[in-house]
């Protein structure tokens, strides 16, 4: 738009201003900006509260207040979207007691907040436990005390309500939510949901449930989140048959649980002693696509692995492999490799899933040493390893730029008998392309289509990068092999 002859007019650039901001494309447009200017194309009124806009939502917010400077200085009056946008950066930055100074400023010099300024600003103060302070300026929004009456809505309603259930002042936050219904706004499933967990919480078990009623009356659906404050307080007062039938309820009604759902239930079944049932879901965690959290509920796994011994329930195949792969992926490979050697002293002989979790972890560690030592056990074990194992060890070869040995794999699979599939190829290809080894690369992609192996994105991204890495290199599109134009459709 630069480089049009006249320059399009300060207008069409705030339409594409506006929109980048929209999508949340701030650093563009403060980019863009820069760029207009060093053009000598000057921002107007319009144009500068998108920049300071951005500038908020990046945690700039100081930045944002040198906009400001410039809007004043051009003689210009900051208006409502100026200062919310002030407001939410200072906010965002938990600047509380400034994002309010801010606003008294705005309603001193006459600038009149609307419904999405006092959002903002009750938004802020709940999320930094000033509920007390958002409730009271939710009523001066009501009662026009600014010199502008606002009609509330009910994310409004739902921010304070959840703040005051979060607070403890559940007996409050009903209150608001009866007034809130005799305006005629609808609560929705958010605010059920704080309700109920407030309720919940507060021992009041029977209110919760009659407002989970009542939100199945009203047509709101209940989402993960309000099952999951309710099996949570079940679970916490050993009413284990109770959760288990809102468990069922909760997947009649297409909510898929997750692992907070699960680890919920094994605390509860492991409350009341039910260790064989606490067992089972343990080990179903896997098949429902459910894994261990970022903190991997490795503690409370391994506190559950133990007591299933002490209560004589013996853990199977699947439930080592969980938590071996849950302490392999948090890093806690001392603790792994205890177990894996105490599995290996026991009459069950570990899987080659566990041995396969276990090389990945190892190599993750960048121990190198052990985990040719596990690899090698594998056949001491009489265990065959799978492709899944070799890709693992080629992987771990490659990340060392040991390609020699990981060719060597390759070829030892291939003779044992072990197809490598597309995974293993990629692997391997990238390995050699990030050594720059052309001839090698072309002579795999020759192999996947001799051996019938279908390409996908990520061996299109390989070659794409072989073929970027150098001018001299594009001479090799006349040395790759064709695909069947069917392989190709896939990742279409």
């Amino acid at each position: 738009m630069l480089s049009l002859k006249p320059t399009p007019p300060i207008s069409s650039f705030n339409y594409l201003l506006g929109a980048l901001s929209r999508n949340k494309h701030y650093s563009t447009v403060i980019s863009l900006c820069k760029t207009m200017n060093s053009t000598g194309l000057l921002p107007n009124f319009i144009t500068l509260n998108i920049l300071l806009n951005c500038f908020s939502n990046l945690n700039r917010v100081c930045d944002g207040f040198a906009v400001l400077g410039i809007i004043l200085r051009r003689g210009s009056s900051p208006n409502a979207v100026t200062f919310t946008s002030l407001i939410k950066g200072l906010c965002k930055e938990d600047r509380i007691g400034e994002a309010v100074g801010l606003f008294n400023k705005m309603v001193k010099l006459r600038c009149r907040p609307n419904v999405i300024t006092y959002g903002t600003l009750i938004n802020g103060l709940c999320r930094t436990g000033n509920t007390g302070v958002a409730l009271m300026l939710h009523e001066e929004m009501l009662n026009g005390q600014f010199g502008v009456k606002c009609e509330s809505n009910v994310v409004l309603y739902g921010t304070i309500i959840d703040g005051l259930c979060k607070d403890g002042l559940v007996d409050k936050a009903k209150k608001l939510f009866l007034e809130m219904k005799g305006r005629g706004i609808c609560p929705d499933v958010v605010i059920y949901s704080s309700l109920i967990h407030g309720f919940s919480y507060g021992g009041k078990w029977e209110e919760a449930k009659g407002l989970l009623n009542e939100m199945v009356d009203q047509g709101v659906r209940p989402n993960l989140v309000t099952f999951n404050v309710l099996i949570d307080v079940l679970c916490k007062e050993g009413k284990m048959k109770e959760a288990n039938e809102l468990l069922e309820l909760m997947v009649q009604r297409g909510e898929v649980p997750d692992t907070f759902t699960y680890n919920t239930l094994m605390d509860g079944f492991c409350l009341v002693g039910r260790l064989d049932e606490a067992k089972g879901l343990f080990d179903s965690l896997a098949s429902e696509g459910c894994e261990p959290d970022a903190a991997g509920k490795v503690k409370d796994a391994q506190k559950l692995f133990g007591e299933m011994q002490v209560h004589d329930l013996v853990p199977n195949s699947s439930t080592y492999n969980i938590l071996l792969d849950g302490l392999c992926k948090n890093e806690c490979l001392p603790e792994a490799m205890e177990l894996f050697n105490t599995l290996e002293n026991m009459k069950s002989e570990p899987s080659i899933e566990i041995y396969n979790c276990l090389i990945d972890g190892v190599f993750k560690a960048e121990k190198l040493e052990v985990a040719w030592q596990i690899f090698h056990r594998l056949f001491d074990k009489g265990l065959a390893p799978t492709v899944v194992t070799y890709s693992i060890m080629i992987h771990g070869l490659c990340k060392k730029m040991d390609l020699e040995k990981a060719n060597d794999l390759f070829q030892e699979m291939e003779e044992k008998g072990c197809a490598p599939n597309v995974v293993t190829y990629n692997t391997l290809m990238r390995g050699f392309c990030q050594n720059n080894e052309l001839p090698k690369v072309v002579e795999l992609l020759h192999k996947m289509v001799e051996r019938n192996v279908s390409p996908d994105a990520s061996t299109a991204s390989i070659v794409v990068d072989l073929l970027s890495k150098d001018e001299k290199y594009r001479e090799c599109l006349d040395w790759l092999p064709t695909f069947p134009a069917q392989d190709l459709r896939k990742d279409e």
